[in-house]
């Protein structure tokens, strides 16, 4: 043995029931030919080996973050940041220190909807700001709604309400737009019309945030998103640069795609290169509680979230069973009970078994009837700890609890009732709906609430993850869920040798200690990717 790679660290939690703990792992051609102990270091070492000792770390399995969005994030995250906007007073205040060119756009993202306190989202805090002549396009926190300047719709054409294939809005009162947008095809109406960015920064971006992301300890991730540049801008930085990650793609189906569109995701599943591919396709069979878009089984205070995303089902459904036909595995947003109850209702009629298992993506209400059925199905609940611990509050005084009323939103993001079912629990952050930092997502799956801020009361506190299970709900679960337990998601021969390292160890240290853990290596396919 001659490997090119031999990392060593005082544990290794491998994560692999024959050998659960380790001192050295050592790595040939991007694959773990050993795990030992230290004194089986020097028998490994060949004369072109790099050894990397770690000291007292911790090193596992790389960290796979179950649900991100990194192309589509690049147009999401466009513009001022907007997360920490706690009112409308914010709002403005922070609108008013953007330099606006003669005739530019202002952008903006991450708006919480709470900002508004109850109150209709409209585009009167835009116009208070920068005046009515301004084209302004702000992005809400979810990615499923956006507030429009009066100069933005005009510039749109948006005059009024419209007919949408899907369950998308123009919102208006007695007929005039008030600039709240719900849902992509409202979106898209101004989003068409912003300036396009330069090919060159975008790239420069692309290659920052998955820099960025394996600084955190990141070695892959699941992207829901291949549309628009995707393939040229995925194939030109892994081209020019390497991806820094392991990327797995699933483009979007949407209810106006028809018959051909399918076919086309199907030769999409085709395409790849180093450390990238198309493995799947992403549905959404509603929208947001927040927005109003959610599809219940019982309206929400408001008397919304009643209908869902495809205004047929039997066409989603229709879809599903043609891709599932032919091998693709699906992915599917459900947040509302109604909506993850017709996705399992769909997968339960599929006629065999998927190469790789079906998922439900996001899963925020969930009836007790439903809670066995994802085992029994073998369906990945796919979750985001983070949604829950960033955007409701144990009280329920939040937009999200409030819509729902107190009985749904007490069985909100169960992932403890998931796991304690049987259910395979992919854990990720939805960037850039949430921060993608795994960290902070392990922690906040543990606390139920906000890492680093103890003060904080936890949300529903029985639905609190093991320090175990959430380390698992991002690598061994997380390879399960992509249909590769074979190959990843442990340390073992073998296995992939995706790893990440921690100074704290993620099993053992105090949730709000990890999340600000420093990360002193990242290794991806036997190439050190990060290094403190």
């Amino acid at each position: 043995m001659n490997p090119s790679l031999i990392v060593v660290a005082d544990t290794v939690h491998t994560l692999d029931p024959a050998q659960p703990l380790a001192q050295a792992v050592a790595v040939t051609d991007g694959t773990i030919t050993a795990v030992g102990g230290r004194a089986d270091v020097a028998g490994w070492r060949g004369r072109d080996t790099e050894v990397v000792d770690l000291g007292a770390a911790t090193l596992t399995p790389g960290l796979v973050d179950g649900h991100v969005h990194p192309v589509m994030g690049l147009n999401l995250t466009a513009g001022v940041d907007l997360t920490a906007v706690r009112s409308v007073a914010d709002l403005v205040a922070v609108l008013r220190t953007v330099d606006v060119a003669r005739g530019g756009w202002v952008q903006g993202w991450g708006l919480d909807p709470n900002a508004f306190e109850g109150r209709p989202l409209t585009h009167a805090p835009l116009v208070e700001a920068l005046g009515p002549d301004v084209p302004a396009y702000l992005v809400l926190f979810d990615a499923h709604s956006a507030l429009a300047s009066p100069r933005a719709l005009e510039i749109a054409g948006v005059e009024g309400p419209r007919p949408f294939r899907s369950g998308a809005q123009v919102v208006a009162a007695d007929g005039v737009p008030t600039g709240h947008l719900l849902e992509m095809e409202a979106m898209d109406l101004v989003s068409a019309h912003l300036p396009a960015e330069d090919p060159a920064r975008r790239r420069r971006r692309f290659l920052q945030l998955l820099r960025d992301m394996a600084a955190t300890g990141l070695t892959a991730a699941n992207a829901m998103d291949f549309e628009g540049d995707s393939a040229d801008l995925v194939g030109a930085v892994a081209d020019e640069h390497g991806l820094p990650l392991r990327l797995r793609f699933a483009p979007f189906v949407m209810p106006v795609h028809g018959r051909g569109y399918l076919d086309h995701v199907v030769d999409l599943q085709r395409l790849g290169g180093p450390r990238w591919s198309v493995d799947g396709a992403k549905f959404m069979i509603d929208g947001t509680i927040d927005g109003g878009t959610a599809w219940l089984e019982e309206a929400d205070t408001h008397g919304e979230s009643t209908a869902p995303f495809w205004p047929d089902p039997a066409e989603y459904t229709e879809a599903v069973g043609f891709l599932a036909a032919h091998d693709v595995p699906t992915v599917t947003h459900a947040i509302g009970d109604a909506g993850i109850r017709h996705v399992l209702r769909t997968v339960a009629a599929l006629p065999r078994a998927p190469r790789v298992p079906h998922r439900v993506e996001h899963v925020e209400t969930l009836p007790d009837d439903l809670v066995g059925q994802f085992a029994r199905l073998d369906v990945t609940a796919s979750m985001q700890p983070t949604h829950c611990t960033h955007y409701t509050r144990a009280d329920h005084s939040d937009n999200w609890s409030r819509r729902l009323g107190k009985a749904r939103a007490d069985r909100g993001f169960r992932t403890r009732d998931l796991r304690d079912a049987g259910a395979r629990l992919a854990l990720g952050s939805d960037w850039p709906i949430a921060p993608y930092d795994p960290r902070a997502t392990i922690a906040d799956a543990r606390l139920r609430r906000t890492a680093g801020r103890p003060g904080e009361e936890p949300v529903l506190p029985g639905q609190a993850l093991t320090a175990r299970m959430a380390l698992e709900g991002y690598t061994t679960e997380a390879a399960r869920a992509a249909g590769l337990a074979a190959v990843a998601g442990t340390v073992r021969p073998g296995a992939r040798a995706d790893l990440s390292a921690f100074t704290l160890d993620p099993l053992t240290a105090d949730p709000d200690e990890f999340a600000q853990s420093p990360v002193p290596l990242t290794v991806v396919d036997g190439t050190v990717v990060h290094r403190a």
